[in-house]
Formats: C-alpha cells, structure tokens, sequence
C-alpha cells in the first residue's frame, strides 16, 4: 500500500505559521514605535516590544524550538507557555469588555475626569480621548458639575487639571462648571482627593457620579472609586487610538492584577 506523503500540506502550514508569527511580531513593533514617537514609553510600550521580540525569534528559530519542546523539560515549559498565553488573553477580553459594563445613565450629578500625562502644557491623545467624553456627556447633561482631577508630574510644567480645564473651556463649558482637584500623583489619588472636594461642597456619598476615563481603565478607576468611598458610581468609556491599543491594554493587564493581588 502506497504511503501518503503529507509534506506538502505540512509545508504550507509551516508558511502560514511564519506569515502569522512575522505579521503579528510587525503589528507590536509598529505599536511601540509609535508609542515611542509620540514621546510615551511605559511599562506597556517595553512589554510591546518584548513580545515583538520573542515573536520575531521564534519565528527565526522556530525548528530547534520546536524540537527542543518535544520532550522533557521543553515539553513541560511549552505548556506553561501556552497556560501563560491563554490567562493572557482572557485578561485582554476582560480588559475589553468591563469598560462597558457600568455605563453612565446621563443624569449624574458629578462628572469626574480622570487626569493623564501631558507633555508641558500639551494634552496628550489618550487624554484628549478623555476629555472629548467628558465634552459630550456634559453637553447631554449640562446641570452636571464637571471635576478635573490630576496633579503636576516631573515632566510637566502646569498640573493635569490646569491643562484639562483649558481644553474644556474651548470646547465651550463654563469655568464656573468646572472644578479642580490638582495635587493627585494616581488615580487612586485622583478619586480620594476629589471625594474629600465633593464632600466640602455638600455632595452626599452616594450622589450619582460619573468617571471618565479610557475604556481599557474603566474597571481599575470604577474600583478605586468605590474605595475612596463613592457608592454610586458609573463610568464613561472614552475611546483610544488604534496604535495606542496594544501598550494601554497590556500595561492595564499587569495593573489589574496587581490589584487583584495587593491593593483589594
């Protein structure tokens, strides 16, 4: 009996590996340079380029790789790979989606816009995202009193607040509908602080508050929310830029788990 040969059907799977790995491995390169253009070099934007990396030589040595993973010590570390890869992924869906699971109503009292870096006295875009929320659900909401929460980083020549309440200004909201928390560092502090303002001017604990923030920090922000003593809150995911995705979301995974692990 004739012998099938299957080595060409394995070969293109082998090509179709190859293109895969080498796309996905330029899509995370092209990802941090970006982040790296526009002047943004977190623990995300490392984590990009290491994975970028590791796609990139495995690609290049995938045949002794694969082989070493056959047996043995290799085949057990394959499996802690693949087990690495797969809670890698579920976070990156829980990322995703928890955004969207506690969304505002419209009729908050309390608009709260959750600082990020900027760079001088220039926003930068994730939260120009940020405030281009906060813009419009104040618009759908005009009575609501707007809170711009963030502090003066080392790189940066006026506090977040300052900078976000001038954005919002131009976008035709009030001063006198806007208010400043500027001495938080985080947006553990951001919240605290902003409770302690909110409480001085008479706004119970549980006043229907909204927080603005990028989708991807909707989940963490919600949480510290509720630990600086707010009890009814929502969240209004704002978006991202595409080429910001990948650092933002991978850098939000490690910070949710180090949550779920120390900071509960």
């Amino acid at each position: 009996m004739a012998v099938k040969n299957n080595t060409p059907k394995k070969g293109i799977w082998h090509m179709i590996k190859l293109i895969l790995l080498w796309g996905l491995a330029l899509l995370l390169a092209a990802s941090g340079l970006a982040a790296l253009l526009r002047g943004s070099f977190t623990f995300g934007t490392l984590a990009v380029w290491l994975f970028a990396f590791a796609l990139a030589g495995y690609a290049i040595f995938n045949k002794p790789i694969d082989a070493f993973c056959l047996n043995g010590f290799g085949r057990v570390l394959k499996y802690t790979v693949w087990a690495g890869l797969t809670l890698f992924a579920a976070l990156f869906v829980f990322v995703a989606v928890s955004g969207y699971t506690n969304t505002a109503t419209g009729t908050e009292s309390v608009i709260i816009v959750l600082g990020a870096g900027i760079k001088n006295e220039t926003i930068s875009d994730v939260l120009r995202h940020r405030l281009d929320a906060a813009t419009k659900a104040w618009k759908s909401n005009p009575s609501a009193l707007l809170v711009v929460a963030g502090g003066k980083g080392r790189q940066e020549n006026i506090s977040e607040a300052l900078a976000m309440q001038r954005y919002l200004v131009l976008q035709g909201i009030p001063p006198s509908q806007i208010i400043m928390e500027d001495q938080s560092t985080s947006t553990e502090e951001n919240l605290l602080f902003t409770k302690q303002i909110l409480a001085q001017k008479g706004y119970a604990e549980d006043t229907e508050v909204a927080l603005v923030t990028n989708a991807f920090h909707c989940y963490r922000a919600g949480k510290y929310a509720q630990k600086a003593g707010f009890t009814n809150v929502h969240t209004i995911p704002a978006g991202i830029n595409f080429l910001s995705v990948l650092p933002s979301y991978i850098r939000e995974e490690f910070a949710i788990v180090a949550y779920w692990l120390f900071r509960q």
